[in-house]
């Protein structure tokens, strides 16, 4: 049997995974403790009051487990293009469960060798050089740069977010790790970048060597670029210029651009460093950078992760960085220039005039949403030197942040969820600029203080927090914007802490929302927006959810969204970081149609195994891939008590992996008939 999650954790996931993906972000304060004043105007007092009076209600509310995701015909619509399929159970399987009519492979797992000569995957004789040149851990982030134009071959590129070593080495003593164990865990972390290829009859992809193959580890060379290059906040012993880093750690989502170029984001760094107590340094404390010895107790074997040696060395992560997936000797870049902070992803649009505008979301409780829009413009064509050209427009433009405002009377968000009087949680928003180049709109700050202290520039202009800000899209045709918004059960609980706002309206928010942002005048450079709030998330009996006004019967339900992605009809794709919070039922990964009669009929399209994690969803024509982190991390399980043999089976250890997922007899995902 496979234990569920403790029932005292404040959010359902696993407590090891808490511990080595975030530092235990959600059993320490929250790191912003900022008193915007702005939101005066989103929430009164007496607001608040009535919110406080009903957490208690709104905790121990009696949630069903499920609701009847019931056939598309049921209420005589066709199903849009790309979403004919009959849902999933929701269930607790140690298994990737896929529609009917479908099938799946594993294209890659933890260990798989990336180039030729490199031994194949021993769990017990693992060692830190073989990692460096096999597959990374707890892949995340995925995307596939197509080489033909049937899609057969391609460049898959992955992140590997962390390492959760009570689950990679037998016999693991936290307490005393050994070297071998943490150069392991440096060389799993990063990107892997390799070759894929399928046939034509198959949707299963396979990893190849090629020339394309490389490894980003924590030696990898970086360039800093940008604003804050070379800043005095960036120097360290071994680079007393401020502009080169090694390695970059805790990746979670990303993009491509249009430029054919990756985008990752640096999130959870702060649990990396140690020795912040006794500093007394509120920069640290607002990172959340908190603390002496560390998890997994690096600082023992590089100073680096010691800031009483290398009180620098933690500036230099929390940023957006870009590699070159088709120049395997490229060095890739971090970019000051779209702030330091805790980046779940970025992603690019290109808009009327050519500039770039960028999309970011800072992961964690009560943070923001940003925008950083180019000077400079896109040069289009794929040639290398287009490339180098476009790799250099995120370091030099505007870094704004978001406030919204709602349009209902703050009497009308109680907190529970219920849709204020004209039936919608929606209003308007401005971007307020940061810094631009060497100049800074925060009064009291420089411009590179805004850069590498991104949180406390955005603390000083009022910006709105937002609950767990995670991976932000732009739809490829309307250029509407789409950011998960994943939970946040401290608000409106703890006291202190800010109680519901209407692009936040629920206290103790368990299950998260999916937010839909318009620019005015549908333009990529307004600087102000329209909002809703498309999706309320949470079982479809809970009456105070909300499916785009879709028949709530007829939808599946779904927790704490974390990754989206886009199809080529439009609709839109959900992945879920739920982790015991759906009634201890698998994450998985959802589509729903944006436009039509159809428009919030949310469908189960897969689960991963009990103790996963859905990430990185790329939506192909024929093919649909997910990244499978974490299989089998539950609480009281590890190396020596595994709960979960996926995906190799028998006795094995649990790899995390990527998964391919085809329509059987040559037919495109979701085609209709």
């Amino acid at each position: 049997m496979i234990p569920l999650p403790l029932v005292n954790h404040r959010v359902g996931r696993a407590a090891v995974t808490c511990e080595y993906r975030c530092g235990d972000a959600c059993f320490h304060d929250v790191p912003n403790t900022s008193d915007n004043p702005y939101f005066g105007d989103l929430v009164s007092r007496r607001t608040a009051l009535k919110a406080g009076a009903v957490v208690a209600a709104a905790a121990t509310v009696a949630l069903p487990t499920t609701a009847a995701a019931a056939e598309p015909e049921a209420k005589g619509h066709r199903p849009p293009k790309g979403l004919d399929f009959k849902p999933v159970e929701v269930n607790t399987k140690d298994e990737v469960v896929v529609p009917e009519g479908y099938e799946q492979g594993i294209v890659i797992r933890w260990g798989d060798p990336l180039f030729p000569g490199v031994p194949e995957f021993d769990f017990d004789n693992q060692t830190a050089a073989k990692q460096a040149k096999q597959f990374g851990f707890n892949c995340d982030f995925a995307a596939i740069l197509p080489l033909d134009p049937l899609e057969l071959t391609g460049i898959m590129v992955t992140n590997h977010e962390y390492t959760s070593e009570t689950f990679m080495f037998r016999g693991y003593d936290p307490n005393n790790p050994t070297e071998e164990q943490v150069k392991i865990g440096w060389a799993a972390h990063g990107l892997s970048v390799f070759m894929i290829k399928r046939s034509l009859f198959s949707g299963h992809y396979k990893a190849k060597f090629s020339k394309y193959n490389r490894r980003i580890t924590l030696h990898t060379p970086f360039e800093v670029r940008g604003p804050a290059a070379g800043s005095d906040l960036l120097k360290t012993s071994a680079d007393p210029t401020g502009k080169k880093v090694l390695g970059t750690i805790n990746n979670c989502a990303g993009g491509v651009t249009p430029w054919g170029t990756i985008l990752s984001g640096e999130e959870n760094f702060n649990q990396y460093f140690a020795n912040a107590a006794g500093r007394n340094d509120p920069k640290l404390t607002r990172y959340g950078v908190t603390g002496n010895a560390t998890t997994r107790k690096w600082e023992r074997f590089d100073k680096r992760w010691d800031l009483a040696q290398e009180p620098n060395e933690v500036n230099r992560f929390g940023w957006i960085i870009e590699l070159d997936p088709h120049d395997p000797d490229s060095t890739p870049i971090k970019h000051t220039a779209l702030g330091r902070f805790k980046h779940e992803t970025a992603n690019v649009r290109v808009a009327d005039d050519g500039r770039v505008v960028a999309y970011s979301g800072d992961d964690e409780r009560f943070e923001y949403i940003y925008k950083f829009i180019s000077n400079g413009k896109m040069k289009r064509g794929n040639s290398k030197a287009a490339r180098r050209h476009n790799m250099t427009l995120l370091d030099d433009g505007t870094l704004y942040v978001a406030r919204f405002k709602g349009d209902s009377p703050a009497s009308e968000i109680d907190g529970t969820g219920k849709l204020p009087s004209d039936g919608k949680f929606d209003g308007t928003g401005e971007w307020i600029p940061l810094a631009a180049g060497n100049k800074s709109f925060v009064p009291g700050m420089t411009a590179e203080e805004v850069y590498v202290f991104t949180r406390i520039a955005a603390d000083k202009v009022g910006a709105t927090k937002m609950d767990r800000p995670e991976d932000i899209q732009c739809h490829p045709r309307t250029g509407t914007v789409y950011c998960a918004l994943s939970n946040n059960v401290e608000r409106g609980v703890t006291p202190g802490k800010e109680g519901p706002t209407e692009p936040n309206p629920r206290i103790n928010n368990r299950h998260g929302q999916v937010l839909e942002l318009t620019e005015r005048r549908g333009d990529a450079l307004a600087l102000t927006f329209n909002w809703g709030l498309f999706m309320v998330c949470g079982f479809p009996d809970d009456p105070n959810t909300y499916f785009g006004g879709y028949d709530k019967s007829q939808v599946s339900p779904i927790s704490s969204p974390d990754n989206v992605a886009f199809d080529r009809y439009g609709n839109l794709w959900i992945s879920t970081d739920a982790d015991g919070k759906l009634d201890g039922l698998n994450d998985g990964l959802y589509g729903v149609p944006l436009e039509g009669p159809e428009r919030g009929h949310l469908k189960l399209f897969l689960t991963v195994p009990r103790g996963g994690e859905t990430c990185g969803p790329v939506i192909g024509e024929r093919v649909i891939t997910v990244c499978v982190q974490h299989p089998g991390e539950v609480d009281g399980a590890s190396a020596d008590k595994p709960v979960s043999n996926w995906p190799d089976r028998g006795t094995s250890r649990p790899r995390p992996s990527v998964v391919a997922v085809w329509r059987k007899g040559r037919r495109q995902l979701g085609e209709i008939g």
